[in-house]
């Protein structure tokens, strides 16, 4: 396929999922007096500045980087030992671990709440940043695993071996050689995580009170009603919230793509 090809198919595509983006990060610098008006006469920032000062966005983006970023630490310092036993171990029970992860990822949020509730709240962990760690570990687990699992299976099994032959154990061979070779799979697994502990909402309204513990979604979901701030300084404040995860995934590109299309061919 030319690249004119592709890019004629891919045009519409892109199109589709950054104009919404692109108006609503235009809206954000739209002075609030003009928003009748099919354009705007001046670009401001005061929109984020008065999105930052108020709401508590500035604490709320903190909060969700602290989360995200331990869920997915934990998430891939679970799954990928676990996809490693899988892929190159052949462990008993490799595929009903496997089948279990899937079923446990199919279970919706709202049917675990009230039991993760009570058990937050008996370990005393409820309205803390910690015990929203948990559950947003328990349920990116399976994906990492279903991920990583791939990712272990697509590298040559003789760079293993070649390992063992060395010398080293199978968790020598595992840190030292696979999992390196493994990072593209580690920073696919590792984003999706991170994403979904950033745009979770259920949880994070059911288990954090205190609006200084409040994550990127909570305080977004409550903007609008409890500080009546005009719609252009919510759009501003949808902008902010969304920078991080966005410069994130731009700067991991090549080795999400690469992690994506693991095992996508064999050979």
């Amino acid at each position: 396929m030319s690249p004119r090809s592709a890019w004629t198919i891919a045009l519409p595509y892109l199109a589709f999922f950054l104009l919404p983006l692109g108006w609503l990060a235009l809206t954000s610098f739209w002075p609030d007096a003009e928003l009748a008006r099919p354009l705007p006469s001046h670009l401001t920032l005061e929109n984020h500045a008065a999105a930052l000062s108020g709401g508590g966005l500035a604490r709320a983006v903190l909060n969700s980087l602290l989360v995200s970023g331990a869920t997915a630490a934990l998430a891939l310092a679970l799954a990928a030992p676990a996809a490693f036993a899988v892929a190159r171990l052949g462990v008993r029970g490799g595929r009903a671990l496997l089948g279990g992860a899937l079923a446990i990822s199919m279970f919706p949020p709202i049917a675990t709440a009230a039991p993760l509730y009570t058990a937050l709240r008996a370990a005393r962990l409820l309205d803390t940043l910690p015990g929203l760690v948990v559950p947003y570990t328990s349920f990116s687990v399976p994906l990492a695993l279903w991920l990583l699992t791939g990712t272990f299976r697509a590298l040559p099994v003789e760079l293993y071996r070649a390992a063992r032959v060395d010398g080293c154990t199978p968790l020598g061979a595992f840190r030292r050689v696979l999992l390196p070779l493994a990072a593209p799979g580690l920073a696919t697994a590792g984003l999706l995580v991170f994403v979904f502990a950033w745009n979770e909402l259920l949880y994070a309204v059911t288990f954090l009170t205190s609006p200084s513990r409040r994550t990127v979604p909570v305080a977004l979901a409550l903007f609008g009603g409890e500080f009546r701030d005009p719609f252009v300084v919510l759009a501003a404040a949808s902008t902010l919230a969304t920078a991080p995860v966005v410069a994130i995934a731009v700067l991991f590109q090549r080795r999400v793509v690469a992690g994506l299309t693991a095992g996508a061919v064999k050979g």
